[in-house]
């Protein structure tokens, strides 16, 4: 993908995002909330950074379900239920991160939410993608 990464010089360095991308051309993704749960719709752990590591997944598993890959994510909203588990994970899910996207590093945000729908879900991360091709 030819996408530009935008970082204005007058913030912060980005630690595991990028501040915008500018995408020329291709076909959006819109990916729903994922969790972390399996094929059979079962929660894989109550371990904070397994779970989402698993919802990632499942993001990605998306993308290449309509054709793409994970290096055509642009956009993460990445909802969470403990900022402090979080925080306790990062440097799992940062090792975990690599190992799906290497230093590949879309549009990001989080947020802490009181609770998610499903009984036991700790992340939830929706995205968009912009797969090859020229839109319609």
């Amino acid at each position: 993908m030819n996408e530009k990464i935008i970082r204005p010089t007058h913030f912060p360095k980005p630690r595991g995002y990028s501040d915008g991308l500018i995408v020329p051309s291709g076909r959006l993704l819109y990916i729903s909330g994922q969790i972390a749960w399996d094929r059979d719709a079962r929660i894989v752990s109550s371990d904070f950074a397994t779970q989402f590591l698993q919802a990632l997944d499942n993001v990605i598993s998306v993308v290449h379900a309509a054709g793409g890959g994970s290096e055509h994510l642009v956009k993460l909203l990445v909802f969470v239920t403990d900022m402090d588990a979080y925080r306790a994970a990062t440097k799992a899910i940062g090792e975990g991160w690599r190992s799906r996207l290497g230093k590949y590093y879309p549009a990001m945000s989080l947020v802490k939410v009181a609770g998610l729908l499903e009984p036991g879900a700790l992340v939830e991360i929706e995205g968009t993608a912009v797969l090859p091709g020229e839109s319609r």
